[in-house]
């Protein structure tokens, strides 16, 4: 059965999270998305931790969980977590984050009791621990062996595996001899799989994207679409593990230009580069004369071994997709997705075709056409097809991406669900 997952998400306990972020909420927001799977969040935070046995009951033995107060086991919850790991490794300092999925309550519980005697795991729903990465994957085995440990957002600066300012350049330099264990990656914002495939030494992993949200409306703006038969723990543990291109369809991404490390500068400097212009300056900022924050297109260009274009056989196939209500917006006119004008229409949009996932995906233009109008139908045109305009993030500010511009807004007339 063809499912989405957003696996990769945090709670309310999180740092710069949103306080909406409870477990029946997630449970409702996936229903409108169209999630059919989605990570826990933060499991190693204990009061979250009591949350998710308290509200949570496992699915008929299947090491996914639900809603103990839902209707139904559509939306099904992997328990996950991500932890920043920062320590010294060959005579630097490393700042690591990781996915964690813990096969059930049990097996989590054990880990979170070990963490909670050696590290602070209750000042932020994202603990920092102070362990090397293998440290923590020879840890979590000896719990159980089908904890599933994997690099989170692998290329951004600051905070990852490969990243720039505190990365390392192989996974076997990060992960030493317990590289044989790590069988993902997942993406992040700012890449997509074509920047991912020009790297030969990613091929034998399972290419992952998750959300990595920190607010409900984010839930789902990366995700994987697998085909599964089970619809269990092991189930997607086996996928990832085998990489089985039988049951990976794909995954749905963010435009990575949208994301706030695609390219190289400083914010406060106003100065975003793309890698041949950093090349240029010799890396140096042209304001501060300090030394450019460099972002993942430009590391991918440094780490591949391969040219743009590059694709692996056998491949999964990926969307790139704008959030539903961030073209509301910008049809509207109205520069927050927030706002209450956005959400009527949102709503008549989920009410009268359904969930988000499958409005930007799979609904017939013609249907929303008739529904919606032809600068609508147009917009998930465009969007589907990837004929954007894109302004590229930097330095940790997001970047913008707009379908029309001004000039066509104006002739586009009212739009039919305008309220």
């Amino acid at each position: 059965m063809r499912q989405i997952l957003d696996l990769h998400i945090h709670s309310k306990y999180s740092r710069a999270c949103s306080k909406d972020l409870t477990l029946a909420n997630l449970d409702s927001t996936c229903r409108i998305k169209g999630i059919d799977i989605i990570g826990t969040g933060d499991f190693t935070y204990p009061a979250w931790f009591r949350s998710i046995k308290k509200e949570l009951v496992e699915n008929t033995g299947s090491g996914l969980y639900v809603l103990k107060t839902a209707n139904d086991s559509k939306v099904k919850f992997i328990l996950s977590s991500e932890v920043a790991l920062i320590y010294k490794d060959g005579g630097k300092a490393r700042r690591i984050h990781l996915v964690i999925h813990a096969p059930n309550i049990a097996a989590a519980e054990t880990l979170n009791n070990f963490l909670d005697k050696k590290f602070n795991i209750r000042s932020d729903g994202r603990p920092i621990l102070g362990m090397a990465a293998p440290d923590l994957i020879k840890l979590c085995l000896s719990i159980h062996p089908q904890f599933l440990i994997y690099p989170a957002h692998i290329w951004t600066p600051w905070f990852s595996v490969f990243g720039s300012k505190s990365g390392f350049d192989t996974f076997e330099e990060c992960f030493k001899e317990q590289t044989e264990h790590v069988y993902a990656y997942e993406t992040g914002l700012s890449s997509d799989p074509e920047m991912n495939w020009r790297v030969s030494a990613l091929d034998k992993l399972t290419m992952l994207s998750n959300s990595d949200a920190h607010s409900l409306p984010n839930l789902g703006r990366e995700a994987n679409i697998f085909d599964l038969d089970e619809m269990s723990y092991k189930e997607i543990y086996e996928v990832i593990k085998n990489k089985d291109q039988k049951k990976i369809i794909g995954t749905i991404e963010f435009y990575p230009e949208e994301g706030m490390y695609h390219f190289d500068g400083h914010r406060l400097c106003r100065i975003s580069f793309s890698p041949s212009e950093t090349q240029a300056y010799q890396g140096i900022c042209p304001v501060c004369k300090k030394s450019l924050t460099i972002g993942v297109a430009n590391r991918v260009e440094e780490l591949s071994d391969r040219p743009l274009g590059f694709k692996p056989e056998e491949a999964p196939g990926f969307v790139k997709l704008i959030g539903l209500d961030k073209i509301i917006a910008e049809i509207l006119g109205v520069k927050s997705r927030s706002t209450k004008k956005v959400q009527v229409n949102y709503d008549n949009l989920i009410d009268k075709l359904g969930n988000e996932l499958s409005i930007l995906m799979e609904q017939p233009l013609e249907k929303i056409k008739g529904v919606a109008g032809d600068i609508f139908a147009e917009a998930i045109k465009r969007a589907r097809e990837g004929r954007v305009i894109i302004n590229p993030g930097f330095d940790g500010q997001y970047g913008k991406i707009k379908i029309f511009n001004q000039d066509e807004l104006k002739k586009s007339g009212e739009w039919r669900l305008l309220l």
